[in-house]
């Protein structure tokens, strides 16, 4: 991607209403069989040219076909039950019912690469897919088996590397690891967390990117965000280690949150996959906003490594409020990157 401020989705789309329940969050199919099977391919191709169509330059699959992101990837592994749950504390924020961990875990045929292979058919621009991280995995799960959080998580990491390396060979630009829990269990991070996640992406050719968000804007969230105090300087604990790492691509939350911009500066030489787009409210920002939240992040980071994108996913909104925010996104990257051209030409001309 040669192009200045390439603009990305960071996770989820709103699914078609035929598809699944309209603005509910991890809502269940409405298809089964081979009706489900074609219904996501079909949203698969909306997803792609309504991303073209809004002027996104990476391609993401907007999650269109999974319900969770996390546990539809788990679903399909060997060694977790999901008919024996149990309840857990999700990232110290809210109670869940989840699937146990029974015995060894396995992949015993690829997960989303048929998916990705049809996405890569479906646009010439470069494509992203995200994959859960190996802390968030175990942070939604019961382990009934190995009992030891680090354990699980490497067992994790290596399924997720064979899945990433079947992803790059189906087409994929950049694998995306989702790693919310760095922002809550800073200790098991240090420990052993981001080593983990470079296990995961171990010996990619493919762009690796780690997103680290607040959450979609759920209650539990937007609760926990409120407790926070004026500044949320969590980043402060992984953006070092994360700038030390084999990981490319660092992705945050940024635009209407209270994240301090400077913080960004514990990454350079990375490239930033920026929040501007707010996912927590329906109101759509303008691009003049768009613009505002990039060119402060360009006190921080060089403008060759800064990807304008959405803080979290948006299945939760409405579909015509979700691609309208797409569109903010685009717009308001144009104008930043109209800015730099005519600077860079000014500075040519002296």
């Amino acid at each position: 991607m040669n192009r200045t401020l390439p603009t990305s989705t960071v996770g989820s789309l709103p699914k078609p209403s035929w598809l699944a329940q309209p603005e509910v969050l991890w809502s269940p199919w409405r298809l089964q069989g081979d009706e489900l099977i074609e219904g996501k391919q079909d949203a698969l191709r909306i997803a792609a040219h309504e991303q073209s169509n809004r002027g996104i330059d990476i391609v993401s699959d907007g999650e269109q076909t999974r319900q969770h992101f996390v546990t539809t990837f788990i679903e399909h592994l060997d060694g977790v039950d999901f008919e024996q749950r149990e309840t857990v504390r999700i990232r110290n924020r809210y109670d869940a019912s989840v699937p146990t961990v029974i015995g060894d875990v396995s992949r015993s045929k690829p997960v989303f690469v048929d998916d990705a292979r049809f996405l890569r058919q479906q646009t010439d621009k470069p494509i992203k897919w995200a994959l859960p991280g190996p802390m968030t995995m175990i942070d939604t799960l019961y382990d009934g088996h190995y009992k030891s959080r680090e354990k699980l998580a490497w067992e994790f990491a290596t399924i997720l590397n064979q899945e990433a390396r079947d992803l790059e060979a189906a087409g994929v630009d950049i694998i995306q690891f989702d790693e919310p829990a760095f922002n809550v269990y800073f200790d098991e991070m240090k420990d052993w967390g981001v080593a983990a996640l470079e296990r995961a992406a171990e010996g990619l050719r493919a762009e690796t990117a780690v997103h680290i968000c607040y959450g979609y804007g759920i209650k539990a969230n937007t609760d926990w965000k409120a407790s926070l105090g004026s500044e949320w300087r969590q980043y402060e604990e992984s953006f070092p280690l994360l700038q030390q790492s084999s990981i490319d691509i660092i992705s945050l939350e940024c635009h209407n949150s209270r994240v301090p911009i400077d913080l960004v500066e514990l990454v350079r030489g990375k490239k930033v996959m920026l929040g501007a787009i707010d996912v927590a409210d329906e109101r759509v920002e303008t691009p003049q906003e768009v613009a505002v939240t990039l060119r402060r992040a360009l006190e921080f980071v060089d403008a060759d490594k800064l990807l304008p994108s959405t803080n979290c996913g948006m299945a939760p909104f409405p579909r015509d409020i979700a691609l309208a925010k797409l569109s903010a996104l685009s717009a308001g990257a144009h104008i930043v990157r109209e800015e730099i051209s005519a600077a860079s030409l000014t500075e040519a001309v002296r």
